[in-house]
């Protein structure tokens, strides 16, 4: 199973590198990937999707705005949130003109900035370039396919599959009753009944569960779903 989302934290600041670690790590709600230089931070981001992105401004190889500026233009769409000790309206204008969704000054109050990250991240996943993970799954909304992590297999899934999947991943974990999905999915459509949202779920758990008949992931609840995230 996939736990937490995926951080990459860039900088040399071992200080500033082992609070936020420790404090992303704590609840189990963030993974964590460290870069020391820009370079490594590119490397990895050509390689692998991140939910979000902490980049200290210290950095001995590039300039924080042009790794910013360079990720944007290798196709990185997560939250970048740039952190600095620089507290002057100039560097907030660099980092948001590099391609940055907020600026952090030092020192940062940890709590302010996990707040601020699951902020971005929750606005973020909103949008069609989202990648949202689930099970052994990797989910693209936009593109209406699910990967699975462990077998590399792509499963490509109906408009209204995919609708499914992203309403209860946004509700994160909790039930959303059977009327409420159809209201989101189908919109206001007086003959859809719930018999019509029903085969659909059936069909879905044909494609995503290891055992449909013993669902571990898109779950039946009293009277509505939840998905397991």
């Amino acid at each position: 199973m996939i736990s937490g989302k995926l951080i990459l934290t860039v900088g040399d600041d071992e200080t500033l590198r082992q609070i936020l670690v420790e404090q992303l790590q704590l609840n189990g709600e963030f993974r964590i990937k460290e870069a020391l230089t820009g370079k490594e931070a590119l490397q990895y981001t050509e390689k692998q999707y991140f939910d979000g992105v902490l980049l200290d401004v210290e950095l001995n190889d590039f300039n924080a705005y042009e790794i910013c500026c360079q990720m944007r233009k290798n196709g990185v769409k997560a939250p970048i949130i740039i952190i600095s000790d620089a507290n002057n309206d100039q560097d907030t204008i660099l980092a948001l003109d590099s391609g940055a969704n907020d600026f952090v000054v030092k020192p940062i109050k940890i709590a302010i900035l996990l707040a601020r990250l699951r902020a971005h991240i929750r606005q973020h996943e909103q949008n069609e370039h989202a990648v949202l993970n689930f099970g052994t799954y990797s989910f693209r909304p936009g593109d209406k396919v699910l990967l699975d992590i462990k077998t590399n297999k792509e499963i490509r899934l109906t408009d209204k599959e995919t609708a499914i999947i992203k309403f209860l991943y946004l509700s994160s974990g909790q039930v959303v009753s059977k009327s409420v999905l159809l209201d989101e999915v189908w919109g206001y459509n007086a003959g859809m009944t719930t018999h019509t949202l029903e085969t659909h779920v059936y069909r879905l758990r044909q494609k995503i569960e290891r055992d449909p008949s013993k669902t571990e992931l898109l779950v039946t609840e009293a009277n509505g779903y939840r998905l397991a995230v």
